[in-house]
C-alpha cells in the first residue's frame, strides 16, 4: 500500500447498500455515508483505508491535496 501524501482522503458514496451484507452497511455507517451521494472526509489511517476496502464497490475515495479548501 502506499504511503499518503496528506493526511486525509475524501469518501463518497456512489452507490445504495439496498440488497448488501449488513457489515457492508454498517461500514458505511462508520464511515460517515449513509445516503447515495454523501461525502465524508475523513483521517488517512490504515483502519479507514480497510473500511474503504471492504466497500470500495460503493464508494469512491481521494486523496485531498493541503490546498483545497475542506468542508
Amino acid at each position: 500500500m502506499a504511503t499518503p501524501s496528506s493526511g486525509r482522503i475524501r469518501v463518497t458514496q456512489i452507490k445504495s447498500p439496498i440488497g448488501r451484507k449488513p457489515v457492508q452497511r454498517k461500514t458505511l455507517i462508520g464511515l460517515g455515508l449513509n445516503r447515495v451521494g454523501r461525502v465524508s472526509e475523513l483521517e488517512d489511517t490504515p483502519a479507514v483505508r480497510g473500511m474503504v476496502e471492504r466497500v470500495r464497490h460503493l464508494v469512491s475515495m481521494e486523496a485531498i491535496t493541503a490546498g483545497e479548501p475542506t468542508e
